[in-house]
């Protein structure tokens, strides 16, 4: 038990580290594209903080752990909407652009509602993620158009700074094999784990797993809400939801289709609700406050407490 709870803080390491690498390599090229921070925190940073998602939870399917593979990416977007906003938001208050309100938030509530859905019958087969494959492809297409109608200009000490086309994929390079061998090590230790507490693979998913895996997203969403980036502060929340959703499950389940046993209409619901929340209160004023940024970690630390509770009464249970 010590042995594989030192290989899950390991694996952490390698994959939070890796993820920081890919996005450091990947926003260097964004930059050099000249495409617009809102842009850059939907796409390319959020694709480098859904990374360890990605690899865990296609390592987990592979590995016949469907659980924790659906439920790494629905607890992962339960954290970042709600906690990650929410902690952000109480950090210094998010200014929400209008565009985002009525152009990036529904194709979150839309991945959300989607994946609940193809869910209800307690599998993800290959046509409901490639139905989530196809959206995601439309997303990305309607993202990089909007992103060649506003190209920025890099300033002369943006040029001077940025990294060069090879440093840039030397990082890509090196964040990728840091997740890939990060993730087979979390996923194996955290499996064996779980079977060890007598805990449901769902429920590893959706706190241990989702947890660590979201700490990219919490770190880059804070300093960028301290700095007064709020478009790359929820660009981020918004374009990892999204790619958790449709890349990870319609990927994951393209190369293996899932079983789902432990995941619950309440853990969907949960998802669900965070989003629309976050959506009322951006709408509202064009701002996420201090006092919502509270309402959303209060839900997040509710949800938390139910789930924790379900799993400690229901522990005896499977081990007898």
């Amino acid at each position: 038990m010590v042995i594989d709870i030192v290989l899950i803080v390991v694996g952490i390491v390698l994959v939070l580290w890796g993820a920081d690498r890919l996005t450091d390599g990947a926003v260097a090229v964004a930059q050099r594209l000249r495409i617009p921070e809102m842009v850059i925190g939907l796409t390319i940073v959020g694709l480098g903080t859904s990374m360890p998602e990605l690899c865990i939870s296609l390592v987990s399917a592979l590995k016949g752990t469907s659980d924790l593979a659906v439920g790494n990416v629905v607890g992962s977007n339960i954290f970042n909407t709600l906690l990650i906003v929410g902690v952000a938001a109480m950090v210094a208050p998010i200014t929400i652009l209008r565009s985002t309100v009525w152009k990036d938030m529904p194709w979150s509530m839309l991945a959300g509602v989607l994946l609940a859905v193809l869910c209800f019958d307690g599998c993800v087969s290959r046509l409901d993620a490639l139905i989530l494959f196809a959206i995601f492809l439309i997303f990305m297409g309607y993202t990089l158009y909007q992103a060649k109608k506003g190209k920025a200009e890099m300033s002369a000490e943006e040029a001077r700074s940025a990294r060069t086309p090879l440093a840039a994929a030397g990082l890509i390079i090196l964040g990728l094999a840091c997740l890939v061998v990060g993730s087979n090590v979390f996923v194996d230790a955290a499996t064996r784990v779980a079977r060890a507490l007598n805990v449901s693979d769902a429920v590893i998913g959706l706190t241990i797993v989702a947890g660590g895996t979201s700490l990219p997203e919490l770190a880059t969403s804070v300093v960028a809400a301290r700095k007064g980036q709020s478009a790359i502060a929820i660009g981020n929340v918004i374009g990892s939801n999204v790619f958790n959703v449709l890349l990870i499950i319609g990927l994951t389940g393209l190369i293996c289709p899932m079983e789902l046993q432990g995941i619950t209409l309440i853990d969907y619901a949960v998802m669900t609700l965070g989003m629309a929340m976050l959506w009322c209160f951006s709408y509202t004023r064009l701002l996420v406050e201090r006092w919502e940024g509270a309402a959303l970690t209060a839900v997040f630390a509710t949800y938390m407490a139910w789930l924790l509770y379900n799993a400690v009464a229901m522990a005896p249970v499977a081990a007898a």
